[in-house]
């Protein structure tokens, strides 16, 4: 009884977790600033310079101020490849005598007992991605060494499901070019989030049952 309640058990954590991983629009997180968590321009002090809020005629237009947008250009590129090779031998050779007793041998108990062990097993795993795109994020925060932090997200609403970009991460404002762009490769703390909704992204996940047999929850 207890091994089909615990079964049973297992089958409803397994589905419950086939929902995992699906992300939802609308995350506070990615969200823009909003223009009341924007900082106001200082006090007018009779100059026509504002700290802040000035703009060069010779420089270029880039961002600095929190609520500004900066454009990601995402050129990332991942492959790995591990490969092991074991292997596991072990002999035993075991010899009894008849034993002595009084000087004779009453039982006849000789025997020699021989056992060979081997195993031997390889394994190898590559993958290999890529993600080619840009996103326009916007400058959440600025630190006291001039790091932006920034966050941004694009969702695509298409005929059999929505597909979503993530990005948040660190930049330097050295890195952020005269177009106003920045290499997501250039990002400290970066995290970038590729994934979907829908009849596609939905066709390439495991089920339920599927996700139970490949859980830790079979014991076989």
């Amino acid at each position: 009884m207890k091994r089909v309640a615990g079964l049973v058990l297992a089958l409803v954590l397994a589905g419950c977790q086939s929902k995992e991983g699906m992300v939802k629009p609308d995350d506070p997180f990615y969200a823009p600033v909003q223009p009341s968590h924007i900082a106001p321009p200082p006090a007018a002090n009779g100059s026509l310079y504002q700290q802040n809020y000035s703009m060069t005629l010779y420089g270029d237009r880039k961002a600095y101020r929190v609520g500004d947008v900066i454009t990601i250009l995402l050129t990332e590129t991942t492959s790995s490849n591990k490969s092991t090779n074991s292997s596991l031998s072990k002999s035993t050779d075991v010899e009894l005598v008849n034993p002595t007793i009084l000087g004779q041998q009453p039982l006849n108990l000789a025997t020699n007992i021989e056992n060979d062990t081997s195993f031997s097993g390889k394994g190898s795993t590559g993958q290999s991605n890529s993600l080619e795109g840009s996103i326009t994020v916007t400058v959440h925060q600025i630190y006291p060494n001039g790091l932006m932090l920034v966050k941004g997200e694009k969702w695509l609403n298409l005929t059999n499901g929505s597909e979503v970009i993530r990005v948040s991460g660190l930049l330097r404002p050295e890195d952020v070019s005269p177009e106003n762009t920045a290499m997501s490769t250039k990002m400290a703390d970066a995290r970038l989030t590729y994934s979907g909704t829908g009849d596609l992204a939905d066709s390439t996940r495991q089920g339920w049952l599927t996700r139970f047999f490949n859980s830790s929850w079979w014991p076989f």
